[in-house]
């Protein structure tokens, strides 16, 4: 897969334009380069964080709440991306491929691990 920008129309492809810009950037001027820095297990802690506050949200808190959650936790999977070197596109084809197989029959697909 080509790791270049997505440039796309999309605010995810836009999204990750704007992480990948922060990638060596200073610390100080970014929470992105911040959470570069750190590492990818800092990255994987936040991502875990938000999807448990995600979870929340979804549970007992509001739509204004779960639509910021939701974000946050976009957000954080996309820098997790650009941290493995993952572009979005690999993901959005392989959702494409499974629109076109019944979900049930793409899981039973799958190896059992």
């Amino acid at each position: 897969m080509d790791n270049s920008n997505c440039s796309g129309d999309h605010i995810l492809d836009r999204l990750h334009d704007v992480v990948l810009s922060r990638k060596g950037a200073d610390p100080k001027s970014s929470y992105t380069a911040k959470l570069y820095a750190k590492g990818l297990k800092k990255i994987t802690q936040k991502l875990g964080e938000e999807a448990a506050e995600t979870i929340i949200a979804g549970l007992v808190e509001d739509k204004k709440a779960l639509a910021g959650e939701s974000a946050d936790l976009l957000y954080h999977l996309m820098v997790l991306w650009a941290a493995r070197d993952l572009d979005p596109r690999s993901v959005w084809e392989k959702l494409e491929e499974r629109t076109a197989t019944s979900g049930l029959t793409e899981k039973a697909s799958r190896k059992k691990a």
